[in-house]
């Protein structure tokens, strides 16, 4: 076996040489939209007063979790403008949450395609596992060849980094849906679209949920590594207090990192469980309409449940007709 090799590395090589050659007009285009999106969410987060932005994020965490997370946040927040890492942090944050709905946009419909087609799985299995395994490093190579420095291919190298725990999720939703619920539409003539938007897709919707924060979750984690592309940001801070051994400020950059991990994981995590946080905003405007409104609340439950009973009887007898009631006798 002495001087036998497979170059596949070079083969590799080749084809990034070739799409940069070949494709240039698309990889601009990519290009400028990334950069375009991030330079603009990253203005908009830092154009008002960051005591605007504290205000309206313990608002997102009072309305879908809590008021103790709404004052989790105003401290988590002050903090970050406390140790003057405010800009860097917008920064980030405009970076995970472009390359998140990137992600997203991607995983969602992937992840249904894969639930309604064996095949599709098939093949997006292991190509998900080698997305999900292979060092996050790598994919800043050839990301650094398509796009040059900067924030562009963090984005790129974050996206597909945090890619598969969206698909996977969203297959597993769907796939997790029951059967004889599927089966009962179906029985009522729906059809697939119809189907997958009105019982597989809300019934799967904590799950996505899940998907969508473990997105967000993984492309958070690559900040550091958007960093040592160029990527503006709490990563930066943290590659160059690495690269001049400088410990306070390596701490307080991962430090701003951890408080926007914090707040963006309670948040997305609360969006998948609803009923659970009844000391949300949400909520508790919904208890006090239903105390103002006594007469009309119980009124439309009374008539959504008398509707659903006769759906549910329909279905039984369409489905089953010797559930059907017996007559009392043969006449």
């Amino acid at each position: 076996m002495d001087g036998f090799r497979i170059p596949l590395g070079s083969w590799v090589a080749t084809g990034v040489d070739w799409v940069r050659d070949n494709l240039d007009g698309l990889l601009d285009g990519i290009s400028f939209g990334v950069a375009f999106l991030v330079d603009g969410l990253t203005r908009a987060l830092l154009t008002p007063h960051f005591a605007v932005i504290i205000a309206v994020a313990a608002l997102i965490a009072w309305l879908v979790r809590s008021w103790q997370l709404a004052i989790v946040t105003v401290i988590s927040f002050g903090l970050i403008v406390a140790m003057n890492l405010w800009v860097p942090a917008m920064q980030t944050l405009a970076l995970v949450l472009v390359a998140a709905v990137i992600a997203v946009v991607i995983a969602i419909p992937l992840g249904i395609w894969s639930s309604r087609n064996a095949t599709v799985s098939a093949v997006l299995r292991p190509v998900l596992d080698f997305m999900q395994t292979m060092p996050a490093f790598v994919y800043l190579i050839p990301a650094i060849v398509f796009f040059s420095i900067g924030v562009v291919p963090g984005v790129v190298a974050t996206v597909i980094f945090a890619l598969p725990p969206g698909v996977r999720l969203t297959e597993l939703g769907i796939r997790g849906v029951d059967s004889e619920t599927v089966e009962a539409g179906q029985a009522f003539g729906a059809k697939p679209g119809q189907i997958l938007r009105g019982i597989q897709l809300p019934l799967a919707m904590p799950t996505i949920l899940a998907g969508v924060n473990q997105v967000i979750m993984l492309a958070l984690s690559m900040a550091v590594i958007a960093g040592i592309a160029g990527a503006d940001g709490l990563g930066k801070l943290v590659v160059e207090a690495i690269s001049t051994i400088n410990i306070a400020k390596g701490v307080e950059a991962g430090l701003g990192v951890v408080l926007i991990a914090v707040f963006l994981d309670r948040v997305t995590a609360a969006l998948g469980t609803p009923g659970q946080n009844r000391s949300s905003l949400s909520a508790l405007l919904t208890r006090q309409r239903s105390r103002r409104e006594p007469w009309r609340e119980p009124a439309s439950e009374a008539g959504v449940d008398a509707s659903q009973d006769a759906v549910d009887e329909a279905e039984r007898s369409k489905a089953a007709p010797r559930r059907a009631p017996v007559g009392g006798g043969v006449h």
